[in-house]
């Protein structure tokens, strides 16, 4: 630990890192009880922290390496790390994202004058295919973050987080994809304040850092997420690990819309918008609070970037009311007669309705599909599910039905028609890229009849598709296995309530 210590004291950053400010986040402190702080990554040259390994990094080769220029693979913040530092030192760099990176990133690197390639759906893919390219061209690679180097970098975020705030710090929140900045962080405060917590936070698509503290070694995730794209990494690396297994004392977990909650309160508070891997540390510190019910503590967040494509947003918009658990989705019955939405909104009392669609079933009774706001701080979901089951006969919470909140609010109404029969439901997810939906199209063919279809662009990194297909009795165990080589990810929802409800 005092080798890295002494990178960390060493390392060449401020030749084009700024040290960056320790704000105050002061609506989340009052909200959380605690006294918040977000240590701002955004504000680097680069939008993320990236920059500081980066440099650190380059700024060591030799002036052989440096004449015949470098390679790195990345998921868009160290690529540009690496291209702004290339600039800066005269290198010529090649960056190798997967096509999935956020066009603002690849926009970025072209911009600084590095070589933007962009290949496979993952960091993994673009890393093999560095590794190929780098051995054909004899170029030199930057690692992103499993490196001693790159670590020491990114450890000054937190020697400038100590020097900045000097009283008791509880806990510092790190984001966490391959480790680098964890890393550095963990081994800079555990080295000097022991007794401040160092707690990682990952997207629970890509959480490969809480795989490894559970299995007791750097294990390989199956599959990865990438909604949050710059965290988007199957294992830690070797060298983070190394630090983190000792020295980070636990990982939490955050979802979709916990993360699109945290850059609203981000930007709540700072009017600035991160990206969801820079909202990581916010919605950890969010849930450990929630947790530990703890009050008047000192609790850091380091917000890491703030490269997202505008056209994101909208998706985040969506979901960070849900996140705040300040938006509630619900399925109710309610009698097919006049006077009967009136009565249901009377049960919802003064809370606002935000959604509310149907479809006329028969003449006794109608299924409605409603989004209302509700209250965290006074009762919240359980409250009104409460209020709704003594006054209706049948209701159903589904706010936490990623079916219902990505697809069925938007296309409630579609009850299958008496002809369409043996219906079978199913979602799908591929990498959103131009023309990725007609491939899908293409691929899925036409060996069963198409009931139902239903795309839409949420400006993410994945397109998702709900499909109905009409599968005779006795195609019924074919049909997994023709969805297996198509070779996309999806999901059985014939028995989905939401489904059942709304459209079976």
């Amino acid at each position: 630990m005092q080798r890295y210590i002494r990178k960390i004291l060493e390392a060449r950053v401020y030749d084009v890192a700024e040290q960056t400010p320790l704000s105050e986040a002061r609506g989340l402190s009052e909200r959380l009880h605690n006294h918040v702080l977000l240590k701002r990554e955004d504000e680097q040259p680069v939008f993320s922290f990236k920059i500081r390994g980066a440099y650190n990094r380059m700024v060591q080769l030799t002036d052989e390496e440096k004449a015949r220029g470098v390679i790195t693979a990345s998921a868009g913040n160290h690529a540009q790390g690496v291209a702004y530092s290339a600039r800066h030192l005269g290198i010529k760099a090649t960056i190798v994202m997967p096509k999935t990176t956020p066009s603002v990133k690849v926009d970025n690197v072209r911009r600084m004058g590095g070589r933007a390639v962009l290949h496979g759906d993952a960091f993994d893919d673009a890393r093999k295919h560095a590794a190929k390219l780098m051995g054909e061209k004899g170029l030199t690679y930057i690692p992103p973050y499993d490196d001693m180097e790159v670590i020491a970098g990114q450890g000054t975020v937190g020697m400038e987080i100590l020097r900045q705030h000097t009283g008791p710090i509880d806990a510092v929140f790190v984001p966490v994809g391959g480790g680098g900045l964890i890393a550095g962080v963990a081994a800079y405060i555990k080295y000097l304040r022991p007794e401040t917590k160092v707690i990682g936070v990952e997207f629970e698509e890509s959480a490969c850092l809480a795989l490894a503290m559970k299995e007791g070694h750097r294990a390989v995730l199956d599959t990865v997420g990438i909604f949050a794209d710059g965290v988007a990494v199957a294992q830690i690396g070797e060298h983070t690990w190394d630090i983190c297994k000792d020295h980070v004392d636990e990982v939490i977990t955050v979802g979709v819309d916990e993360i699109c909650a945290a850059v609203k309160d981000i930007y709540d508070d700072t009017r600035s918008i991160s990206e969801p891997a820079g909202a990581l540390a916010v919605a950890g510190l969010k849930a450990y609070v929630e947790r530990e019910q703890c009050t008047d503590q000192t609790l850091i967040a380091i917000n890491s970037g703030a490269n997202v494509n505008f056209d994101r947003l909208r998706h985040i918009a969506e979901r960070s009311e849900l996140g705040e658990k300040r938006e509630m989705l619900i399925a109710a019955q309610i009698p097919e007669r006049p006077g009967a939405f009136k009565n249901f909104c009377k049960v919802l009392g003064n809370r606002n309705i935000t959604e509310f669609n149907y479809r006329y079933a028969d003449s006794q009774a109608a299924i409605v599909f409603a989004g209302v706001q509700v209250n965290p701080d006074n009762g919240g979901r359980a409250e009104l599910m409460g209020e709704l089951e003594q006054e209706l006969d049948q209701v159903e919470d589904l706010t936490d039905n990623e079916m219902a909140k990505v697809h069925v609010r938007y296309m409630v109404g579609g009850h299958k028609p008496a002809q369409v029969e043996h219906e079978l439901l199913y979602r799908f997810e591929f990498p959103e890229r131009p023309g990725a939906l007609m491939k899908f199209l293409n691929k899925l063919g036409g060996r069963w009849n198409i009931s139902m279809f239903h795309y839409r662009n949420h400006g993410a990194a994945y397109g998702r598709v709900l499909v109905g297909m009409e599968v005779p009795p006795e195609d019924r165990e074919k049909v997994d296995h023709y969805l297996d080589e198509l070779g996309y990810t999806w999901f059985d929802e014939t028995q989905n309530p939401a489904y059942t409800l709304f459209l079976g």
